[in-house]
């Protein structure tokens, strides 16, 4: 296949995976309406965790787990607390605000790896912080009253859950020889049974089976789990790197519309402010720029 027609191949991949997981933050928030959270996020992960080992099958791949030690350490981090906090964050917080404060992933691993690793972020990283730092403020706004600031700290915390998984996913890669589908699908399963503790630990109401509770469920296992992983495999083989990361930009942007039209989630002055500098500061962060 020529490389233009695989490449524009790919960029479709990339609009179709952004708005799956884009608009499963709408059907993430509606499925609130049926089934307490951690419920919901448990059984999501259970579904999802079986479609991935059905591909792993269907195309013959080996069954054998990874390393366990880094599996573990994103199963728990980037599965079980990331989901638990953000649909945490669902029942009081709006679905675009919450998509958006958790794609504030890449900062966060910005920072880890300052912290951890000794990584220094170049002078263009530094810049996107203080963007994005000035874009939390005005989105937490801590100066208003009955405002939604502990959602807001859930979603900020579920998103540097994210990124430790993410920093345990880019050193297991480091040391070669784990697949990348492999590796999600065995890190869903330590992650699913993270989160199906939490769900029988934690009391909630009893679930409404309604069918539109089986679609949420299903738009989850087979769409934002399973064909969203595949897509993902295949826009990384195909595409360069920072072509690849703008749905980490597209994603939240796309989530604030959904948000707005099928919600009715219209952000204050201030909140759009703020999501502007934030997206602001993840293009800059994001983004390979080109000199003339």
């Amino acid at each position: 296949m020529p490389v233009d027609s695989s490449r524009r191949r790919a960029l479709a991949m990339l609009i179709l995976l952004s708005l799956i997981w884009s608009y499963n933050w709408i059907v993430m928030k509606q499925a609130l309406h049926y089934s307490g959270p951690f419920e919901f996020a448990a059984l999501r992960y259970v579904f999802g965790t079986a479609v991935l080992f059905l591909v792993l099958l269907l195309r013959g791949a080996s069954l054998r787990p990874p390393p366990l030690a880094p599996t573990i350490l994103v199963g728990l981090s980037q599965t079980t607390v990331f989901q638990a906090l953000v649909q945490w964050a669902l029942v009081d917080g709006g679905a675009g605000k919450t998509a958006l404060l958790a794609y504030t992933m890449p900062f966060w691993v910005v920072l880890i790896g300052w912290a951890v690793f000794r990584e220094r972020p170049a002078p263009r990283v530094w810049a996107s912080l203080g963007l994005a730092a000035i874009g939390l403020l005005l989105v937490l706004a801590p100066w208003r009253s009955g405002g939604d600031l502990p959602s807001a700290l859930l979603a900020l915390a579920g998103g540097v859950g994210w990124a430790i998984g993410v920093i345990g996913s880019k050193r297991a890669f480091q040391r070669g020889g784990i697949d990348a589908l492999s590796l999600t699908a065995w890190q869903m399963l330590v992650g699913a049974i993270g989160l199906v503790v939490i769900a029988l630990a934690v009391p909630e109401r009893p679930i409404e089976w309604a069918a539109w509770f089986w679609a949420a469920l299903a738009y989850n296992a087979v769409l934002s789990s399973g064909l969203a992983w595949l897509l993902w495999s295949s826009i990384v083989a195909r595409l360069p790197a920072h072509i690849a990361g703008l749905s980490s930009l597209a994603i939240p942007v796309a989530g604030i519309g959904f948000a707005w039209a099928v919600l009715g989630e219209r952000p204050t002055g201030t909140d759009a402010a703020g999501i502007v500098l934030i997206l602001g500061a993840l293009a800059l962060a994001t983004l390979k720029f080109r000199r003339a």
